[in-house]
């Protein structure tokens, strides 16, 4: 049997069993899925990308990784509506088994999902700007009660913080407000430091993603939408390609221990490339470097 032969096999068996899994999740009930979302085709998406990523040993995940690891990585990917194709996700080898790790746009798609959502956006705020919030003593909820910018306020070197709002459709947004230490802070620490090429060159565009994962976990947090939905969203660590740099074996094993239930994991690398848009294309390879 050749091996693109094997390959078709394990991918029809791993597809059809989370295929038919999200078809008994859909009958009872426990997850909806988004109207506008093809399951069937991100899922083949999500093959066509496992099938050229290999791991930290250079071995292909799809045989160095277990079938089970296999399977709830792509479960968790479809029941929170992700697409790989629209990096919304990347897919990473931890000692044995795979798991799903969400980027930032992946954090918005997911958490559009939550119920009452109807949007989730950033802005920062410069040098110059007229921006305040308030607090509200009885919710607890921060509101933007103004934000007045200038054309010519917009400079990278002069950020003063920024903040994201979950848009509800009941009118409690949820606000999260991050000023440039604390977005620094945040950046230190992953293992770029800050100090990659997309940070350095596109700080308003690296501020505003910060603010945005920040806003989505905590707002996970206290959202009463169903079980299945919130513990997939939890399993799913946030992943930023930007810093894939510079980084000892030690430091990674470290840092992905204390964000992965204690796991000790194996971390296949990627090449990353900055688009125009400042936002990276990334290209699986090989690297004992710290996805963060």
């Amino acid at each position: 049997m050749s091996d693109n032969h094997a390959i078709a096999i394990q991918e029809k068996n791993v597809t059809d069993k989370v295929l038919s899994r999200i078809k008994e999740l859909e009958g009872t009930g426990d997850i909806t899925m988004p109207s506008n979302y093809s399951y069937s085709n991100a899922l083949k998406s999500a093959y066509l990308i496992l099938s050229e990523t290999v791991d930290r040993e250079k071995k292909p995940v799809l045989q160095s990784c277990s079938q089970a690891s296999i399977i709830n990585t792509l479960l968790d990917m479809t029941i929170q509506g992700l697409s790989p194709a629209k990096k919304q996700c990347y897919f990473i080898a931890f000692g044995g088994k795979l798991q799903l790790m969400k980027s930032y746009l992946g954090n918005i798609a997911a958490t559009k999902r939550l119920k009452g959502v109807k949007n989730v956006f950033s802005n920062v705020i410069y040098e110059g700007d007229e921006f305040s919030y308030e607090l509200d003593l009885e919710t607890g909820l921060r509101k933007i009660t103004k934000h007045e910018q200038k054309f010519e306020n917009i400079d990278t070197n002069k950020i003063k913080g920024a903040y994201a709002v979950v848009v509800m459709e009941d009118g409690l947004n949820y606000v999260e407000v991050m000023n440039i230490n604390q977005i620094r802070n945040s950046w230190n620490q992953g293992a770029a430091k800050g100090q990659s090429g997309a940070h350095r060159n596109f700080a308003d565009e690296m501020a505003k993603k910060t603010v945005i994962n920040r806003a989505c976990k905590n707002f996970v947090c206290t959202s009463d939408d169903s079980d299945l939905l919130i513990e997939s969203m939890n399993r799913t660590n946030e992943y930023s390609p930007e810093d894939i740099i510079e980084s000892t074996h030690d430091e990674v094993k470290e840092e992905i221990k204390n964000n992965a239930n204690q796991e000790i994991i194996d971390i296949p690398g990627e090449e990353v490339k900055e688009n125009n848009d400042g936002n990276p294309t990334v290209k699986q390879t090989v690297l004992g470097d710290e996805p963060f």
